[in-house]
């Protein structure tokens, strides 16, 4: 017995030799299985495409192990690959190259150009994937951060700093109030990541919503939705990378995100593949472990800022569908843009009776938080009897406070709307309320 404890305590002390290469067994829709290669979870690998005239080096990262076979996922097009590929592990975690070289650059998920303009002048690099700041080393968010969107900065004022979602369905306007934003507002570098958007867009997004000027301070990273999910997936988190390291420098960074649904289905797409259970409307447990994963790495740091700006697309417009009511949970409030506010012309299409900011009330005065709430009263009464008065039930003098609602509701419905070349006033807060002025008090 001593004799059988003594090997058992042998093997257990003996370290594991990590078997640097390895061969392609099989390829099944997305996984690579390979034998031979002791790698670790999350460790990036090249699978040597040796039978093609340029042999090209296929990324994959490990996403399992199978008893002596290690599971991989690409990151690249898989074409021309077959069993006996040699598989080589990297050795090293996965980074992307950041530096003020990528500013005014349209990089891809393996932070690589595509805009066309030349090599990228960086040298340093940054995890792409890393844990979020300690709670306790966050600073307060205490400051202002102004948008430039009038409905926003009266009615949800958001902190520098603050994580919020934008929740819409397809066409009412997301990415043209992207754009509106990172045009105006007050921030020193905006990192824009458009995961699972069409080709198209992409472009479009950049010349239209963007406009050179802005892109001067900004750093696209682009993954189109004919991308593998593994490239949509670290699409993102490299996006939350680069913001990283500027935050790092002291910088005031606004991430934007376009979208979050699009990673969520992506890591679907991938935990299907690796034999995940799917649970509610067919989403695996892995999504809901990344969303918070992701999300959480934006905010304050213990130097610079990292304000987060998330669109979510609304599954049939049902703001309640798991990915909505996930980030809904994590984020610091929530922009609900409406469908029959884009079909009546009214843009941005913010419904902010829906809206809310919950860092408000610490980065605006008393003043300002109490024209908001009685400006949400006066729509709130006037949305309750709008039905009665399209088809003339309502008699004037009825109800005072409806009646007041009324009388609001032209001015209010206008300031609320804004082109997207408007330029707003300084003061946003100071102009609600002196448009309220001139609506009689109870």
């Amino acid at each position: 017995m001593a004799f059988l404890s003594h090997c058992i305590n042998t093997v257990a002390d003996t370290p594991v030799r990590a078997q640097r290469f390895g061969r392609v067994q099989s390829i099944v829709g997305l996984l690579i299985k390979v034998s031979g290669l002791n790698a670790a979870v999350g460790e990036l690998c090249y699978i040597r495409d040796g039978h093609s005239p340029n042999e090209r080096r296929v990324k994959a990262e490990v996403v399992g192990v199978e008893g002596t076979n290690t599971v991989l996922m690409p990151l690249d097009e898989t074409t021309g690959l077959r069993a006996g590929c040699l598989v080589e592990r990297a050795n090293l975690p996965l980074t992307v190259k950041v530096g003020a070289g990528l500013l005014g650059r349209v990089i891809n998920a393996s932070g690589e150009p595509i805009d066309g303009e030349g090599p990228l002048l960086v040298h340093g690099e940054q995890p792409v994937h890393a844990d979020p700041p300690s709670p306790m080393e966050r600073q307060l968010i205490d400051t202002p951060m102004h948008t430039g969107i009038r409905a926003i900065d009266a009615f949800l004022t958001m902190g520098r700093g603050q994580r919020v979602g934008i929740f819409a369905g397809s066409g009412v306007g997301k990415s043209t109030l992207l754009g509106m934003i990172a045009r105006r507002a007050q921030a020193d570098i905006n990192v824009i990541a458009l995961i699972g958007e069409r080709g198209r867009e992409v472009r479009e997004f950049i010349h239209d919503s963007l406009g050179p000027e802005s892109l001067q301070r900004s750093v696209v990273v682009a993954v189109t939705s004919d991308q593998a999910a593994m490239m949509r997936v670290k699409g993102a988190s490299v996006a939350m990378g680069i913001a990283e390291h500027f935050r790092d420098q002291g910088k005031d960074v606004l991430l934007m995100m376009d979208s979050v649904t699009r990673v969520a289905m992506a890591q679907r797409e991938i935990g299907l593949a690796i034999g995940e259970p799917p649970t509610t409307r067919g989403y695996t447990p892995s999504v809901f472990a990344l969303l918070p994963r992701l999300l959480e790495r934006a905010g304050p740091g213990a130097t610079g800022s990292i304000t987060g700006i998330f669109t979510v697309l609304v599954d049939g417009d049902d703001m309640n569908e798991p990915v909505s009511d996930a980030v809904r949970g994590i984020l610091d409030g929530h922009f609900v843009l409406s469908r029959a506010l884009a079909h009546a012309n009214h843009y941005p299409a913010l419904d902010v009776l829906q809206s809310v900011s919950r860092v408000m009330p610490r980065v605006t005065t008393d003043a300002a938080q109490e024209a908001a709430n009685r400006a949400r009263r006066l729509l709130s009464d006037y949305r309750d009897v709008e039905n009665l008065l399209r088809v003339g039930a309502y008699e004037h003098g009825s109800d005072p406070a409806t009646d007041r609602a009324i009388t609001a509701h032209e001015a209010l419905t206008n300031f609320l709307q804004q082109g997207a070349e408007e330029v707003p006033p300084d003061d946003p807060g100071a102009a609600l309320q002196q448009l309220l002025a001139k609506v009689p008090r109870a």
